[in-house]
């Protein structure tokens, strides 16, 4: 008899791309993932992934039975959910991504909150900077900072974020103040790599972009922030990262006479599987955090 327990480690064998990191995600150890896995491909008389020293890919057996295998274990999760629900409760895993500046500095500690309030909930949440495909990845949902463009996810706004231009005072002493957008192009600048290079600003004549020389590229906010206040150029960075250091001075706003475009935060869902109560109270429960506007827009502290 087939074994719901193997085939969700297949699923997530699958969709992890390797035993190790599957074992991680399940809580279990990677001998137990193996033997789970072994078993299932007993009972179906046929081999679902090919082992290498190097990687794991599916069979044509196991991309036939892929798809069946993750709708199985969607239908006894959500179906154990909804008896749960209605009772009243909130139980089971949740898996979230999100992004790593903004999950380190206000995702987790809004996340707090709602584990007390329903302590059933089994949450894993994957901080991550570039973008999970939710579905195939195996997440219930996903925190973005930036529009969402996949027609395949419902988007729920979380916040508005606003954007500011920002230097250290030193090193605008030693290289000036832009004065406007023409004037970004003579200074060096901090990239974030994993969004378009150009900077866009609205101002009066509507919206204009500029492609300031690099002086620094990285795919971390933290990181940016830091070159930043080691004086290492001009960088465009959301207020929810720099509040503390625009607060104490560190940091200075550059004022070009353009506002920086903003980039709203949003948990997104597979359209295909509609929102879990899970979701929906995760979502109420960071709008609640967050606040509207937001606390890091007041330049305070979560919980201030």
């Amino acid at each position: 008899m087939m074994k719901l327990d193997g085939v969700a480690a297949f699923v997530a064998v699958a969709e992890a791309g390797s035993i190790v990191e599957a074992a991680r995600r399940l809580g279990l150890s990677k001998s137990v993932v193996s033997e789970r896995l072994a078993e299932l491909e007993r009972t179906l008389g046929a081999r679902l992934l090919q082992r290498t020293t190097r990687k794991m890919s599916l069979t044509e057996d196991g991309a036939a039975f892929l798809e069946r295998g993750r709708r199985i274990v969607r239908e006894v999760t959500d179906g154990a959910a909804e008896m749960a629900e209605r009772r009243g409760e909130l139980v089971g895993p949740l898996r979230i991504s999100g992004p790593v500046t903004f999950g380190a500095l206000h995702l987790g500690p809004a996340i707090y909150p709602f584990l007390k309030a329903y302590p059933r909930i089994e949450l894993t949440l994957d901080l991550d900077d570039r973008f999970v495909d939710v579905a195939a990845d195996g997440y219930d949902g996903v925190v973005r900072h930036g529009p969402i463009q996949d027609n395949r996810l419902v988007a729920k706004r979380l916040a508005p974020s606003r954007r500011v231009l920002v230097a250290s005072p030193e090193y605008l002493a030693a290289f000036g103040e832009p004065r406007s957008i023409a004037d970004l192009e003579g200074h060096r600048a901090i990239l974030y790599t994993n969004r378009e290079m150009d900077w866009r600003f609205v101002g009066p004549d509507g919206v204009a972009t500029v492609r300031p020389p690099s002086g620094l590229r990285v795919n971390n906010g933290l990181i940016m922030r830091d070159a930043a206040l080691a004086g290492l150029g001009i960088t465009l960075l959301a207020r929810f990262v720099i509040n503390a250091e625009l607060a104490s001075g560190a940091l200075r706003v550059i004022d070009i006479g353009a506002e920086p475009e903003g980039a709203d935060v949003y948990l997104a869902y597979p359209r295909d599987r509609g929102p879990s109560a899970k979701i929906l109270a995760l979502v109420e429960s960071l709008r609640r955090a967050f606040g509207d506007p937001p606390y890091w827009d007041a330049g305070v502290a979560l919980g201030a």
